[in-house]
């Protein structure tokens, strides 16, 4: 929702962001629909996600937003860790953080669905068809998973696209604590998602910042909460856009700065036939048709 957020005018460009040399790992070509390895292009199920995902406290699942099979693919996702015996919880982009007490009574099973979507402000917070993600609600309430809302709100982002960080309260930097700039990676895959346009000039470096901001407030969300819990078999699985983890560059690339620890990255594309995308986009990579 970039640049519905920002306002931004995007330019075409020939460059095909899931193509990117980030990473250094060369590219595989995906013919059919289904789950693939990305360090070997071979077709998996979720158990290989599972065996991958030990060790590792967030899972990244990356979606385009109006995609039904990539929610479905996130919901079968945290069922399979959840099967498995993993504590998993549940972030998502799609709740800003001042709404999380509006969460826990659709997991407890105290609210009705019309009662979910009314109460936690789905078509304002949101705005996408609640069919679309109903399939993961529905897995967050057969198992009784705790959910986090992991955003910012909205208007943060914009002023700080309009003026930079320097928008940001002291209040507000408490969710925001530390918006890094120097990362070049993540700079390159912000460009080639904004169609190649150069993030140059005061305007052009307020637009990054306002990406970093959301990226850094999502991060700091789910840090915040994981820190509380202190099983070790505890795991968060992270549903937001893909352009907020590809290439581990987002809100894993923050996570992974303040705490050194690695993280499990599948990302859920769309194409009409055969597709090439580069090994480094993540560990895994759903393409639906």
């Amino acid at each position: 929702m970039l640049a519905s957020v920002l306002s931004f005018a995007v330019v075409q460009d020939p460059v095909d962001p899931n193509l990117l040399e980030i990473n250094g790992k060369g590219t595989i070509t995906i013919a059919q629909e289904g789950l693939y390895d990305t360090s070997n292009g071979k077709k998996v199920d979720f158990g290989a996600i599972v065996e991958r995902a030990r060790g590792a406290r967030f899972v990244f699942v990356g979606e385009s937003h109006d995609q039904a099979a990539h929610h479905i693919v996130q919901a079968l996702i945290i069922r399979a860790l959840a099967e498995f015996g993993r504590d998993v919880v549940v972030g998502f982009e799609m709740f800003t953080r001042d709404n999380q007490a509006n969460l826990a009574p659709w997991t407890t099973g105290r609210w009705s669905q019309e009662q979910f979507i009314e109460n936690a402000s789905w078509k304002t917070q949101w705005g996408f068809d609640y069919a679309l993600y109903e399939p993961i609600f529905k897995v967050v309430r057969a198992y009784k998973l705790p959910m986090v809302a992991l955003n910012v709100p909205r208007d943060w982002v914009r002023q700080v696209g309009r003026t930079g960080l320097t928008a940001l309260t002291e209040e507000q930097r408490k969710w925001v604590p530390d918006p890094f700039l120097g990362n070049e990676s993540h700079k390159s895959v912000f460009t080639a998602l904004m169609g190649g346009h150069p993030m140059t000039g005061t305007q052009g470096e307020n637009i990054y910042s306002a990406q970093v901001t959301w990226d850094e407030g999502m991060a700091t969300s789910a840090l915040d909460y994981m820190n509380t819990r202190h099983n070790k078999n505890a795991v968060m699985v992270v549903v937001a856009g893909s352009g907020h983890m590809m290439y581990g560059q987002g809100i894993n690339y923050r996570i992974t700065r303040k705490t050194g620890e690695r993280t499990l990255n599948v990302m859920c594309l769309t194409s009409d036939g055969p597709r090439e995308v580069s090994k480094g986009i993540g560990d895994f990579v759903f393409v639906s048709r």
